[in-house]
């Protein structure tokens, strides 16, 4: 047992901890001190500590990672939320935007929102000069003449500190009208740059009505030749054409080619989660690598001033709130185990940015980035984006996080009510 004459603090006390990274799992209590992890121990009971939590019946983790935001608030339009909304206050401590900063705007997001807000701030840099803004509703903005090699590639390593890689789209709207030229330029300024590519799937704009209709599954055999270890898939469980799940309803072979060769995998939730596309990704023994929220301003509320054409237009409309926690807690309901889950919101995503020395981990000496959560049983209603609904037993959600050793409650109007069956 660890005493010191100096107290520690904040001591939370009694939690489980999980902590894939260091393969802890159990009952521990976690010691801060000048905003760092300064003991994770069986007992601190007798050590001197300005404040204790008792967190008896909680989950402790390393501050939780959401690998897929869209918080470039204002810019971005009504699809950018507000970062700590997302963040410290959904019991987040870093969020990862994709793609909302681009090459011309970076450094309104270092200076207005990295620069100021509680939660940490990293980001996948669009290929494309616009960035995401209005939540790429204009798809003329996003071919291959809208991109600049060399001014994304020197802007991101000008950067490299909040970014982290490169966001682009493959998606039979975008190949109906330039292929996967605007791919293989991602993947230029990938291989420039050192850092990954990020891909989103599944159907964002419509195909174009004149030539031929492109086919949704040989979208996915022409993609993944392009991608490199340690490049990224998103949103294996998408309900959209162009995904993981052929027209037949199997998933490709050659995303088991992908994974195989480095590939890795992120839930990327938001607008393209369907449990029945989950199961059988799932089923067919796929494994997300990291899980991202995907939540931004058209899937957590239903804009009222929106016109009937831009409503049927935007495929995001009307999805009912989620939070990080309720996709957590989907993955539980689907059969993973909690240990794997924890593992793709914590060290997995570190990995993932470059960053599994500083975060993602509880370990003494590192920044005192914790989420504390708890574990409901009962009987709650989840949703996916299809409008099915499925009943499970237990349920996920935030209490609170540190980040640097600061307390934030998990307060958000994001974080859905517990829906009792």
């Amino acid at each position: 047992m660890t005493t010191l004459a100096t107290p520690y603090d904040l001591v939370l006390s009694g939690g489980t901890v999980i902590d894939p990274a260091t393969d802890r799992n159990g009952r521990f209590d976690v010691a801060i001190a000048g905003g760092r992890i300064a003991a994770i121990e069986p007992d601190l009971s007798q050590a001197p500590a300005r404040e204790r939590i008792d967190v008896s019946g909680k989950i402790v983790t390393a501050g939780m990672i959401d690998t897929h935001a869209h918080v470039y608030e204002h810019v971005t339009g009504r699809f950018g939320l507000n970062p700590d909304m997302v963040g410290v206050r959904s019991g987040v401590t870093t969020l990862v935007d994709q793609g909302g900063p681009s090459c011309m705007t970076i450094g309104g997001f270092r200076n207005y929102l990295a620069n100021t807000s509680q939660s940490r701030l990293l980001c996948f840099i669009s290929c494309y000069l616009v960035g995401g803004l209005e939540g790429h509703l204009y798809p003329d903005l996003y071919g291959p003449k809208c991109v600049n090699v060399e001014h994304t590639v020197r802007v991101a390593k000008e950067n490299l500190d909040i970014v982290k890689g490169i966001k682009a789209h493959a998606e039979i709207g975008g190949q109906s009208r330039w292929g996967l030229d605007v791919i293989k330029i991602g993947r230029e300024i990938a291989n420039q740059t050192g850092l990954p590519l990020y891909i989103h799937l599944g159907q964002l704009w419509p195909s174009l009505e004149e030539g031929p209709v492109p086919d949704a599954d040989e979208l996915i055999r022409e993609l993944v030749p392009i991608m490199e270890p340690g490049d990224i898939l998103a949103h294996p469980f998408t309900r959209h054409p162009g995904g993981f799940v052929s027209k037949e309803g199997e998933v490709h072979p050659i995303v088991f080619e992908a994974i195989a060769r480095g590939v890795r995998v992120d839930v990327g939730h938001g607008s393209h989660f369907s449990f029945e596309v989950a199961k059988r990704v799932l089923d067919a023994g796929v494994r997300p690598f990291t899980l991202g929220a995907d939540l931004h301003g058209y899937n957590v509320s239903a804009p009222t001033d929106m016109n009937a054409d831009v409503r049927e237009a935007n495929p995001f409309f009307g999805v009912a709130p989620f939070s990080l926690t309720v996709a957590m807690t989907e993955l539980l309901t689907l059969g993973l185990p909690l240990k794997d889950i924890i593992a793709t919101v914590t060290n997995n995503p570190a990995t993932m940015v470059g960053l599994s020395d500083e975060i993602g981990s509880l370990q003494v000496g590192r920044s005192a980035d914790v989420s504390v959560l708890e574990m409901l049983n009962g009987r709650f209603k989840l949703f996916d984006n299809s409008g099915v609904e499925v009943i499970t037993d237990k349920l996920i959600r935030p209490a609170f996080c540190l980040r640097d050793g600061m307390r934030f409650d998990s307060d958000s109007p994001l974080i859905p009510p517990a829906m009792a069956a």
